[in-house]
């Protein structure tokens, strides 16, 4: 009885492979009937219609296996049936992917190989395209429009370049052309510790004003007019120790101060710097194994005063004096400065002196403290800085036979004259205190005051809103001098010039202008600027007298200054 259901079974399955080949015509004609064709391709009914087979426990593999051919002959049947049909469709079609059926879209398949797709010509269909005249003629006509945009562009880029103003190159400069030079000539009166110490512990004060170089001392052992009892090596037991100077200079250049002494032989005598003419070769030849002994001490420079005597009588020991401190060597890479002191006040003489001594900065009068004849003093400037690099001008104010700025021209000028001195062409030498407006009291190397945590009354407390005042502008004009290129090493342009007024510019290549303008007179000065080179505004950049130029914009070509003023106004560059 089992044998008899497989075999029953196969043959089942034999037919239907055969009407599942034959497609859905041979499916149609195996039917009884267009009647029975609505119940054969009705779904669940079919699918539900019991097989005649036996009832033992064989006959369930044979129903379970007709039910699946079934449905699978259902899947086959076209989906064009009424509402009933449509609707079964997706359960069918879930049903079949259940069972693992694939279902084949003949339309869609037709539509894809009806629809044809252009994947562009071939090789031989563009070999026969390019011999065309018109695909020449094109060819052509796109190279020429692609040269003529490529010269075009590069035709504008070489306009544009030989349009543009040029920059200027930086010229050559040394350190101390970045910075003002302080100058400490008493080492006793610089601290309360009177000494070297003293002086080692206030370089972060010099620091914050932006000093580049400490000139230090005279500060070696030389009795008053006692050539013999002179020793250029040896620290006056007054000024300190070996050991302090060597702190001295270590803390200096941390902070990006050099450090110059000053070795005048006879600074403390009144028969001159070099003694006498019958002692200075002697007294040379014996400086010149000094400057070894103090360069190799890390120092960065000489001072000395009266340098147009002994580079008259002693020419040839002063041409190696220069050559020991000027010329580098391996050990000695970075440049020293040579800076010479004199005495001359005559533009002509220190201009001069510049050249036959060969200085590298010269020290002069030529300002002359107190003068009031200001078209005197512009010529000088003019005069220096026509003949010489500015790079080796240099300009002071006081010192250490002349004194304080403030003793000299008035405390109420002494921001005038710091204005002047931070502006000229040139480096800057100033006296200490002369931050602060320090007076000289009886001498000239008076006590310098510092500020202090006690409280003051009175007058003490106004002197000392003063002092703080005056070295808050000086601090202020040194930092912007130091990052301007106009006020570094910029050009020098006389723009007015009376008898108790002056005005110049200063400007470097494309970088903003500056105008500096003064007036000495003790009542109020008009300045009428104007020229191819000034707008007619300007903005202030420091005024010594802020009540008198508030304003933060004003007109050049009717610029009011006040008594004893000077101010520093700035405008950008224009191209003309």
């Amino acid at each position: 009885m089992s044998g008899m259901n497989t075999e029953e079974t196969n043959v089942d399955l034999k037919d239907a492979e055969t009407r599942d080949a034959a497609g859905p015509a041979a499916a149609g004609l195996d039917a009884a009937g267009p009647e029975d064709a609505g119940p054969q391709n009705s779904g669940p009914e079919v699918a539900a219609e019991p097989a005649p087979v036996a009832a033992d426990t064989d006959a369930t593999e044979a129903d379970v296996s007709e039910a699946d051919l079934d449905q699978e002959e259902q899947e086959k049947q076209p989906m064009t049936g009424g509402g009933e049909r449509a609707e079964d469709a997706p359960s069918a079609g879930a049903e079949a992917e259940k069972n693992g059926s694939v279902k084949l879209k003949i339309p869609e398949e037709e539509e894809e190989e009806e629809e044809e797709k252009f994947t562009g010509l071939n090789k031989e269909e563009l070999l026969r395209v390019a011999g065309t005249p018109g695909w020449v003629r094109t060819r052509w006509a796109l190279l020429v429009v692609f040269w003529l945009g490529w010269l075009g562009m590069l035709g504008g880029a070489v306009l544009i370049v030989l349009r543009a103003p040029r920059c200027r190159d930086l010229p050559a400069t040394n350190w101390w052309n970045h910075g003002p030079l302080y100058q400490v000539g008493d080492i006793r009166a610089f601290s309360a510790a009177r000494n070297l110490k003293g002086l080692e512990q206030k370089v972060s004060s010099l620091s914050q004003l932006k000093v580049r170089g400490l000139v230090v001392g005279p500060i070696h052992v030389a009795p008053a007019d006692n050539v013999e009892g002179l020793s250029f090596e040896e620290i006056s037991p007054e000024a300190g120790n070996p050991e302090q100077f060597k702190v001295l200079v270590q803390t200096a250049h941390k902070k990006g101060i050099s450090v110059v002494l000053d070795l005048t032989p006879n600074y403390q005598g009144s028969s001159g710097p070099w003694f006498s003419n019958t002692s200075a070769t002697y007294v040379a030849e014996r400086l010149k194994s000094a400057l070894v002994f103090w360069l190799d001490k890390g120092v960065d420079g000489v001072l000395l005063s009266g340098v147009e005597r002994v580079a008259s009588v002693v020419p040839s020991q002063w041409t190696d004096i220069r050559a020991i401190v000027q010329n580098r060597t391996d050990e000695r890479l970075n440049k020293r400065v040579l800076i010479g002191v004199t005495e001359r006040s005559s533009a002509e003489d220190v201009s001069t002196l510049l050249s036959s001594t060969g200085v590298d900065l010269l020290i002069s009068r030529v300002l002359r403290p107190g003068s009031t004849d200001t078209a005197e003093l512009a010529r000088s400037v003019q005069l220096l800085y026509s003949a010489h690099s500015q790079t080796s001008l240099a300009w002071s104010l006081g010192g250490r036979a002349e004194g304080h700025l403030a003793s000299l021209v008035g405390p109420a000028l002494v921001k005038l004259y710091q204005l002047l001195l931070l502006t000229l062409p040139g480096t800057p030498v100033i006296n200490y205190g002369d931050e602060i407006g320090l007076i000289d009291e009886g001498n000239k190397f008076p006590k310098m005051l510092w500020d202090s945590d006690e409280e003051l009354n009175g007058t003490l407390q106004e002197e000392r809103a003063e002092r703080l005042s005056c070295r808050s502008f000086f601090r202020g004009l040194s930092e912007l001098r130091g990052k301007e290129r106009p006020l570094l090493f910029g050009d020098f342009l006389l723009l007015s010039n009376s008898s108790s007024s002056l005005a110049y510019l200063r400007e470097w290549d494309q970088s903003e202008r500056y105008v500096v303008a003064f007036n000495w007179a003790e009542e109020a000065a008009v300045l009428q600027l104007s020229g191819a080179a000034l707008p007619q505004q300007a903005t202030v950049v420091f005024s010594t007298n802020s009540s008198v130029l508030p304003e933060s914009s004003v007109d050049l070509t009717d610029l009011r200054l006040g008594p004893g003023q000077a101010a520093l106004l700035k405008f950008p560059y224009k191209r003309v």
